[in-house]
């Protein structure tokens, strides 16, 4: 019973406690801020078909908070709700502001099909209801009939499709949760690249780049399974690991230690002590382990190495820089690795 507990408490817990607070806070004026026109919420009855609908897919969460909480989240007419599976949200306790705009990003001002998705082109981007945030297109294969909206696929096309709303499951939120802004503020998620005719390609070739090294399945990934704080830091330099590497970049190999206490050091530092874990090379702990010792490994730091010390008698792991990886290979794919490792590695600016 406890176990069943860990799972699914904190979301229940944060739903009667948002139904409690924002059933007085959030009135209809509140909503319409989140567009330039007031909002009309769909009819209770057709929120009881989407909720059923929901439910009958597997996505529970959505579904109770459809038909349980109009007062929190009732969306308007002719919109359009990208449904979060309940694994990627269900461990996570967030606070009622957080979930609610969370949401809102999910949600677009317009009903539109697959079908329609299908008919835009790549770099698109369609406002929410969150503060008019926008959603990008970053992938379409008509053929197959896939599409991926801020890299996320949409694991259930047309799961809803009425007159006035249309409901699609996605596999995992739009944006990064990240844990330094659980507030709900407007910073909570990175902006998309939008496309016009003239910057189409352009946008499409920025999200591809981002896309190939699978940066926020990397960040997600760091974030739950206790890397927290070196997830945050990554998250936070992202955009200039983006624009120093737009090109070229197809693999990448991360030291991640648990705790990366230089969050607090200066701004200006923080993307140098991130980069130092990160190497432009998927190596595997196999691969490591076959290198020479002494070998340098370059990193995203570019006048800063890391050693390959190879496997030293008074440790049981490979040590590289003279910092253990106690985590080989804890999470791989064909475009990156991720070692854990028993402490940062220490920026050289630091120790001067």
């Amino acid at each position: 019973m406890a176990s069943f507990c860990s799972g699914w408490c904190p979301l229940y817990f944060v739903a009667s406690v948002t139904l409690a607070v924002l059933a007085i806070t959030i009135t209809a004026h509140s909503i319409s801020k989140n567009s330039d026109a007031a909002i009309t919420p769909i009819a209770h009855d057709l929120s009881v078909n989407v909720s059923r609908a929901l439910r009958l897919a597997g996505f529970d969460a959505m579904a109770d908070l459809l038909h349980r909480s109009p007062q929190f989240y009732l969306p308007p007419e002719n919109s359009t709700i990208f449904a979060i599976q309940d694994s990627a949200i269900r461990n996570s306790s967030l606070p009622p502001s957080f979930l609610k705009n969370l949401l809102l990003y999910h949600t677009l001002t317009s009903k539109v099909s697959m079908d329609d998705l299908l008919n835009k082109t790549t770099g698109t981007c369609i406002p929410t209801l969150f503060r008019q945030k926008n959603v990008a297109i970053t992938k379409i294969d008509a053929n197959r009939r896939l599409l991926e909206i801020n890299h996320v696929l949409i694991s259930h096309p047309d799961l809803f499709v009425g007159s006035q709303i249309a409901i699609h499951g996605v596999l995992e939120p739009f944006s990064f949760l990240d844990p330094q802004n659980l507030g709900g503020g407007s910073d909570f998620m990175k902006s998309p690249i939008c496309s016009s005719t003239s910057n189409s390609m352009l946008a499409s070739e920025a999200y591809e780049s981002m896309k190939t090294v699978e940066w926020n399945r990397i960040i997600l990934l760091l974030s739950s399974n206790g890397y927290v704080s070196f997830s945050i830091g990554l998250h936070s330099v992202l955009d200039e690991i983006l624009r120093d590497y737009s090109m070229g970049l197809d693999s990448v190999t991360i030291f991640a230690p648990q705790d990366l206490a230089l969050l607090a050091s200066p701004s200006p530092l923080l993307d140098r002590v991130v980069g130092l874990h990160i190497l432009p090379q998927r190596f595997t702990y196999r691969d490591l382990i076959a290198l020479p010792a002494r070998t340098l490994l370059n990193t995203f730091v570019p006048d800063q190495e890391l050693e390959n010390e190879g496997i030293q008698d008074f440790m049981s792991g490979l040590i590289i820089s003279g910092v253990e990886i106690v985590a080989p290979d804890v999470f791989t794919s064909d475009k990156f690795v991720i070692h854990g490792i028993s402490r940062a590695f220490t920026l050289a600016e630091l120790t001067a």
